[in-house]
């Protein structure tokens, strides 16, 4: 890298909301229409935020994930976030409530490198600071190893903002810093995810692949 990437914890920082999900294959229909006919629109159209972004994926423990990128982390604290969040529509708490095995991380991002939205990401549990830090040392590297990478960032989780969804245990929550691949497909990820759990000697279940289902923009609402 051209300098060295300092991972930014400030309530300053861009945010990045991570809902990471599992669904009942009986409730996985309403559950897909709820995401793309109203709650992606509605996170979207909040001020402050920039898009919403859905994946899935064919092996991880929990195969939805979302990803939803705004302005600042204070973007959560906001009057219009507040607002949507303490009053949900009906579709939503049926929803919430059967979703399971979840985790709602309201992250810092450190933008790394490059640009863009990829077919494909790696979500990688990096367990520590000090893996975090590794992590970012490696990305020069892992770009020249492996093709199709298209940007990298470091999420870092706000311990106060990343409040539980019902189906969490709070006892059990584990706040760790996630590195994110974007990828053009879904072998790139695979590879790039494989590559930093080796060279950061990570547990093998630590990376997840995930295929983009789509993206909404902000500014497509206007």
């Amino acid at each position: 890298m051209s300098k060295p990437v300092v991972i930014d914890r400030s309530l300053n920082a861009m945010g990045e909301l991570l809902i990471w999900t599992d669904i009942a294959p009986e409730k996985e229909e309403d559950f897909n229409q709820w995401y793309d006919t109203e709650h992606m629109q509605e996170r979207a159209s909040i001020p402050g935020f920039q898009w919403s972004r859905r994946y899935h994926s064919e092996t991880a423990p929990r195969p939805y994930l979302a990803l939803y990128r705004t302005d600042t982390l204070h973007i959560f604290t906001s009057a219009p976030y507040r607002k949507a969040f303490e009053n949900q529509t009906e579709w939503s708490v049926r929803n919430f409530s059967a979703m399971h095995n979840t985790n709602r991380r309201v992250n810092a991002v450190t933008e790394v490198m490059g640009a863009g939205t990829g077919g494909a990401v790696s979500l990688i549990c990096l367990g520590s600071d000090q893996s975090a830090q590794a992590a970012l040392a490696l990305t020069d590297a892992l770009c020249r190893e492996v093709s199709g990478v298209i940007a990298i960032r470091v999420l870092t989780p706000d311990s106060t903002l990343s409040t539980p969804l019902p189906s969490e245990d709070p006892s059990k929550r584990v706040l760790e810093p996630y590195l994110v691949i974007d990828t053009t497909t879904l072998a790139s990820a695979e590879a790039a995810g494989a590559w930093v759990v080796a060279q950061l000697k990570l547990k093998n279940h630590a990376h997840h692949t995930f295929r983009l289902l789509w993206d909404l923009r902000a500014s497509d609402l206007k």
